[in-house]
Order: C-alpha cells, then structure tokens, then sequence
C-alpha cells in the first residue's frame, strides 16, 4: 500500500469512480513549491458530539427534585449557572479555533491536528487532553449549587481511582443510609462515630464522602462516649430528615447505581479536499504515552538491537514485538479515503473497535443506508470490526480506502444521471467546512 500512494503522491486529480471503474493516475509532474500562504479555511460549527454534551447539561439543570418545587432563589441559580455553562462552552471552542488558526500559520510544518482534545459531559467545555481532569473539577464543584448529593458522588466516583475502594465505600455507605431508612427509630443508626475503625479505612479517607453525608442531612456534633468521661465527633441526621426517609432511598440508590463521570474524546471531525498529502501525518505529543525524547531514544535503542539480532528473531518474536509497540499508543488519527477523493478525518482510542469507525464514517453520509467495506493499508478489507485499532496496526495513524458496493452504486449513479444530478456523498455542512491538507 506504501508503494501504491508513493505511485500517486504527485499531483492527482480525483473524479468520481462509476460502476467498475477505477480512480484516474495522472502521469507524473514535477513538484510545486508550497505557496506562501495557506487559503483560509472556514470555521465549522461546534461539533455535534459537543452541541449534544450541552444539550444534556442544560436539560439536566431542568430537572426538578421530586415533590419540591423550586424557588426564586434555586431558580435564580440554575440560570446563573445556565449562563456560565453556555459561556465557557463558546469559550472553548473560540479556543480550540484560535489554536487551529495558528497552526494552520505554520504552514507545512503544522501538525495533523493541534492535540488530543476532550468534552466536558456536564458543561459542553471542549478542553486539551492535560486539562481535562482539571475541567471536570470544576465543572463538578460547579454542579454542588444545582444537587450537592449528585455533584458529591460525582467526586467519589470520578476521583478515587482505586476502584476496588471506591466499590466498598459506597457499599458501606448505602448501608448506613438503608439501616436508618428500615429502622428510624433506632437511634444507634443515625449516629456515625467519624473516628469508628471501618468509617476512617472505607470512608473517610475518599474524596467526596463527607461532602456526601452533609448534603443528605447529616451534621457533625460532639457528644460524650457512653462510660467514658470524653467526648468524640459524630455525624448525626437531622430530625427532619426522619419525615423524609424516602429521599434517604432514593439517595441510596443513586449512590449504588453511579458510575465515573468520564470527559469523552472529542473526534475533532474534518473534512478535507482532495490531497497528494492524505498520507502524510505530523502528529502532536499527545498521541504518544512516551515523552518526545523517550521516543527518540526508545527507536534509536530498538533500531541498534534489531540490527544486531535481525538474523536470530523468529516470526513469533517479530509478532510479538510489534503487538508491544502498538501498545504504546493511546490515540489513533485516523482517515479515510472516499472514491471522489475527499477525505474524512477523525481522532479515536487505540483500543477502540473498528465498529466505531464504521459508525462515525456512516454518520458522516449525506445517504448512511449506502452499504460500503473500509480498506486499510495494502488494501487488506476490516471485515472483523470488533478488532481494535492496535490489533489492526492502525495506529499511531493511518489513511484508509473507501470502497462502495458496486451494484448498489451502479443503481445509484445511474438514477443520479436521470435527475442530472452527481453529489458527494458526504453531508453538504460537513463539505461546506472541508479544509485543504497542507
């Protein structure tokens, strides 16, 4: 497949393929010098992924609390804070697009992309992948003033990293709450002793816990040790919250039943004209887990051993030391390659399925019915598509084929000359936004 792209690297000029037909190879033309300026490229819209994450976000500030209904104040507050999440959205992506411009400036030595970015699912923020932990804080410690029970098991989910703990935290905390919820009228369940031996090693030492108990009604009070002369610290439940116990079950619920708050991998989707350049890739830091220098130096080290080995490694050795280096990476930059030669581009996990792919192209179809198969390097067909990226050898990047079904293709065009009509087959917003590869 390298050869075959080297053949066609010169400047080619793409057209649509028909039934049976193959795409054009120009005869080959002596290299132009780069301009010295890029044609500017339009801005596109925010990202559906990230108009989505807001969209849920504000109809989250909607909901209501069950049998209450909410004042001028806590109204007052959902808009202030509806304000501030549409704000720092727009801010985000005037950044992500100033950060695009200034790459774009460079001219061929910009990167594919500028980085790995990430959305924030509670405020839209599309943020860069070393600030992505840092927006989910904020957004979280944001969320406490529209329903401090959901924004602090936010904080014990998304993180404690240690599972396994947070797994017996949250059991042992939903059995304090279900003990006072089957026996309110013991009042042994609705003291916690804060210095009790399973309190300090389950709880008390995960972020998020205490911020939990306070906003379900429990305060903190310094009463006497039955048959001692001192005091300890309690969290003790409000009288009130005794004529509400159903709440008290709910929350345990929703404790049991919640899960990490993840920012998603924004797919940075892009379109491109058709380019020699589709197979040419510079990629940002980002998309490795080894600093720059450990990777020159990782090559350099592995280059010198395979030439000193390169006559006593077996196939299985081979094999196995390429499965460890596509485990190197993170991210893939994938793009695939449509017969008119426009180019859909889209940033992914390594470890994610080829499936995925198959579902970001077909949502990029102006017609997602078109049945059609996915060619990677060497023209090798992805037929299995719950193999992941890194089994493929699709990573750190690669350009992939685009090949339709013939027959459905042929009906196709031929229904298209009646109506003397020939479309791209990608969505007219998205082609209205295509950029030229530099």
């Amino acid at each position: 497949m390298r050869k075959f792209f080297q053949e066609i690297k010169a400047d080619l000029k793409f057209k649509t393929a028909g039934p049976g037909q193959k795409l054009s190879e120009p005869s080959r033309a002596p290299k132009e010098k780069p301009k010295a300026e890029a044609a500017p490229k339009p801005r596109q819209a925010p990202t559906d992924e990230a108009q989505r994450a807001a969209a849920a976000a504000l109809a989250r500030l909607e909901l209501k609390p069950k049998g209450k209904a909410p004042g001028s104040s806590q109204e007052a507050i959902k808009n202030q804070v509806r304000k501030e999440l549409m704000a720092e959205a727009a801010a985000s992506e005037k950044r992500l697009s100033m950060e695009e411009e200034e790459q774009e400036e460079e001219g061929a030595a910009a990167p594919s992309v500028s980085g790995v970015y990430f959305i924030c699912p509670l405020t839209g923020v599309v943020v860069r992948k070393d600030q992505k932990e840092k927006q989910l804080r904020e957004a979280i410690q944001a969320y406490f003033s529209v329903d401090p029970v959901a924004a602090s098991i936010m904080e014990i989910q998304t993180f404690n990293k240690d599972r396994e703990k947070v797994r017996a935290c949250v059991e042992t905390m939903a059995k304090y709450l279900d003990n006072i919820y089957l026996h309110p009228e013991e009042e042994k369940y609705r003291k916690i002793k804060l210095q009790n031996k399973v309190f300090q090693e389950r709880i008390s030492c995960l972020e998020g816990t205490h911020k939990f108990f306070q906003a379900v009604g429990f305060e903190t009070k310094t009463l006497p040790v039955p048959g001692q002369e001192t005091t300890e610290e309690f969290y003790v439940l409000k009288e009130e919250m005794l004529s509400r116990l159903e709440e008290l079950k709910e929350h345990k619920e929703q404790l049991l039943s919640s899960e990490p708050v993840r920012a998603q991998l924004h797919r940075q989707l892009t379109v491109f004209r058709p380019s020699p350049a589709a197979a040419r890739f510079d990629l940002p830091h980002d998309f490795f887990n080894l600093t720059a220098e450990e990777l020159r130096r990782e090559q350099r080290l592995r280059t010198e051993a395979v030439e000193k080995a390169a006559m006593l490694r077996t196939r299985a050795m081979r094999e196995k030391e390429e499965q460890r280096e596509m485990r190197r990476y993170n991210y893939t930059l994938l793009r695939v390659r449509f017969p008119d030669g426009y180019i859909l581009q889209g940033t992914f996990y390594a470890r994610e399925s080829v499936s995925v792919l198959y579902n970001f192209v077909r949502e990029a179809l102006r017609d997602d019915w078109l049945p059609f198969e996915l060619l990677g390097p060497g023209g090798l067909k992805l037929t299995d598509e719950n193999l992941a990226f890194n089994e493929c050898g699709l990573v750190p990047s690669a350009l992939l084929s685009l090949a339709w079904d013939a027959a459905v293709m042929a009906d196709v065009e031929a229904a298209a000359e009646e109506e003397q009509e020939r479309r791209c087959p990608l969505r007219p917003e998205l082609l209205d936004g295509a950029r030229t590869l530099s």
